[in-house]
């Protein structure tokens, strides 16, 4: 039997039932729930990024929801630092705590660490921002993709800022921004267990498909309205507020944003599942259902 606490990951594309599924484990475990969502830590997103509310969380206290704004970004490297230090608080109460989100680089950060990368480079930088305003995100996708095909395959390639420090690393280094993300994992206090949710393509599309229609529904277009003034920050770049923004600068009409948003969901959801489907850990399931998943944990419950 495992001697450490054990953390309980629930990964999968977004859309899939991660956030049940999750609440479902804590509630038969009597534990509580870290997201690692890179969305979920901002309370101004609650339509967009899919905030569960005190109905879905049926009580179970969760961690890094909704407990910052927009204007205070959380970085890969914080959520490490701020991630476990709240498992080693309520690791000190429970031998086991679950964590959810579809997030492979926050939870990469939060259960391996990351390589100290160089130090900014501003001439670096401050060139691929002229080339992003010049020419668009275009260049800035074909540089990262030809230069760190392995980065391009699980990064947001519309995040034109994410884009902008890979290719100033690569700049400063001479070396894929993806080797730094290569050594060791780092030593935890605490072992692992990764549950990961892979529904029909079909059913997942289709899921996503009508998640966007009820988030426009229920106000996502005025939720995107309201943050549009502070549009440029990086807790913005980000899929079902971008399209908004270039609805509202004109570039294209509402259904047209509906339609994007939609189609670059399924997009990010298949990266997702290129990251996840790399860790050779996951134990995979088609749906939530409980009682398979909660036969595995058991088998990795510390004594």
């Amino acid at each position: 039997m495992q001697q450490h606490p054990l953390l309980i990951l629930v990964v999968g594309p977004t859309a899939s039932g991660k956030t049940a599924l999750a609440v479902d484990i804590a509630q038969a475990l009597a534990c509580e729930v870290l997201s690692f969502d890179s969305r979920q830590f901002y309370r101004e997103l609650p339509i967009g990024a899919a905030i569960p509310s005190q109905e879905e969380m049926q009580g179970i206290p969760h961690h890094f929801i909704a407990d910052r704004s927009v204007t205070d970004h959380l970085t890969a490297g914080a959520f490490e630092r701020e991630g476990n230090e709240r498992l080693a608080a309520l690791f000190s109460q429970k031998q086991w705590v679950v964590a959810v989100g579809g997030s492979g680089l926050f939870a990469k950060a939060l259960v391996e660490g990351f390589d100290d990368m160089s130090k900014k480079n501003d001439a670096r930088r401050d060139y691929w921002k002229s080339v992003f305003e010049v020419a668009g995100i275009a260049p800035l996708q074909q540089a990262v993709a030809e230069r760190d095909p392995v980065y391009a395959a699980q990064a947001d390639m519309q995040n034109h800022q994410r884009l902008i420090r890979a290719l100033e690393v690569m700049d400063s280094t001479g070396e894929p921004f993806s080797s730094f993300r290569k050594s060791q994992p780092k030593d935890r206090p605490y072992q692992t267990l990764w549950i990961g949710l892979d529904p029909d393509r079909t059913l997942l599309h289709q899921r996503i498909n009508q998640r966007v229609l009820n988030m426009v529904a229920a106000g996502l277009e005025e939720e995107a309205r309201q943050l549009y003034p502070q549009r440029s920050l990086e807790s913005l770049q980000t899929v079902g507020y971008r399209e908004w923004f270039g609805h509202f600068d004109g570039l294209y009409d509402r259904d047209e944003a509906i339609r994007l948003i939609q189609r670059n969901t399924r997009q990010f959801a298949r990266r997702q599942m290129t990251w996840f489907r790399n860790q050779a850990q996951v134990h995979w399931f088609e749906s939530g259902e409980l009682s398979p998943i909660l036969a595995l944990i058991q088998q990795h419950l510390p004594a």
